[in-house]
């Protein structure tokens, strides 16, 4: 049996963040993880690149039952904070687009340095290795490993993450945990993922798979402004997986082309200029061809522009503003990028992660019910409860 100060359930983001600090503040530290590698999430993200935090990140840009509760933790340890860290080890770095941040080179950097200030910090990580249970055992906790191990540790860190990608060994083991130890967990569901339809909208999509177009996609009083892809499974893009976190099944997607434009007032110019086109040849001109085509028929205007009332462009131009789908569901945590939901933050004290109930246990990171919007923001609480557990585990 060997005795930690404190054992860690996870080596992502969140997990060597908390045991880089308790590290540095002496306290012996194991991190456990059942994969083969380290911060396997931070490796494939943002294309190899690591879209490692964004410069706007604020509590406005999260989602859970309770919208205050992320903000002591963000206060704390902020994207400049780990921007700064970030320069320190000497990893270059650029914006992207809308504050979003990579490395120039490779995501293994963001790895390397962690893994390197836990070992300065005298932290241990065992990789390939599972938690078979866990108990509390008087004041602190006692951990049996599939190794046949077992370990004992005063503070215990669940940031075993979220079910998305679930063949990167993604499972509800952290909520597990929560409730053996009596906290609630909220419910939870794919996140940033990409939506699917039924056979007959699918096989209107069809022919448009792999057209991209800039969009508003608006859902249930939320409203985002970027790219969206049509798959052949259904949409995807950085719009399209920024709402489905805010879509509920037998809601409706209502999707504006070219956010900026007036179309009413572009398809008026166009009779005017362009009195022999038809209206699919005017879409063609802002939009993809097939994609024009698609919304050409759809509008149902036959004959040429110059043949076109007012009425009629006035319709086929809200159409353009207001094209409104209803997916049937979404792919799920095969290709989600997060879980929305986790650990009901009421059990949790924001400035610490402790459990309220059970002193000594500390949930961080995606296993908390803290949902960051696409580019960064994710990255960004990990880092930051991670930080913020470190301080006191």
């Amino acid at each position: 049996m060997t005795r930690y100060d404190v054992v860690i359930v996870g080596a992502g983001a969140a997990g060597m963040m908390c045991a880089i600090e308790a590290g540095r503040r002496g306290r012996s530290v194991c991190v456990i993880e059942h994969g083969k590698a380290p911060g396997e999430k931070i490796r494939i993200s943002g294309g190899g690149r690591c879209n490692f935090t964004n410069l706007h990140t604020g509590p406005g840009n999260f989602l859970s039952a309770n919208p205050h509760f992320a903000k002591s933790a963000l206060k704390r340890y902020t994207q400049r904070d780990f921007i700064g860290w970030v320069d320190r080890h000497g990893i270059a770095w650029h914006e992207k687009t809308l504050g979003q941040l990579f490395c120039d080179q490779s995501a293994r950097q963001i790895i390397d340095g962690l893994t390197g200030d836990m070992r300065d910090a005298g932290a241990t990580l065992r990789l390939g290795v599972s938690v078979n249970s866990h108990t509390r055992e008087g004041e602190g906790f006692r951990l049996d490993l599939s190794d046949g191990s077992t370990l004992t540790c005063q503070s215990l860190v669940i940031a075993s993450g979220g079910k998305s990608i679930p063949k990167m060994g993604a499972t509800g083991f952290g909520y597990d945990a929560a409730r053996q130890y009596g906290l609630a967990v909220t419910e939870t569901r794919p996140a940033l993922v990409p939506l699917t339809f039924d056979p007959d909208t699918l096989a209107r999509f069809k022919p448009l798979s792999g057209v991209a177009a800039d969009i508003s996609a608006r859902c249930n009083g939320t409203a985002f402004e970027e790219a969206m892809l049509f798959t052949h499974r259904g949409l995807s893009g950085p719009a399209i997986l920024q709402i489905s976190s805010f879509w509920r099944e037998g809601h409706d997607i209502v999707i504006r082309f070219l956010p900026g434009r007036d179309w009413f007032g572009t398809l008026r110019a166009a009779r005017t200029e362009t009195p022999r086109q038809a209206l699919q040849s005017v879409l063609a001109e802002h939009l993809p061809k097939r994609l024009a085509q698609l919304l050409a028929e759809e509008a149902g205007l036959r004959g040429n522009m110059a043949d076109q009332s007012d009425k009629k462009l006035q319709k086929a131009g809200a159409m353009l503003e207001s094209w409104t789908v209803r997916p049937t569901g979404s792919e799920g945590y095969r290709t989600a990028e997060v879980t929305l939901g986790g650990v009901d933050t009421n059990g949790l004290d924001s400035r610490t992660l402790q459990a309220r109930s059970v002193p000594g246990l500390y949930f961080i990171g995606e296993v908390v019910d803290v949902t960051g919007w696409l580019g960064g923001y994710n990255f960004q609480w990990a880092w930051s409860s991670g930080w913020s557990a470190g301080q006191v585990a």
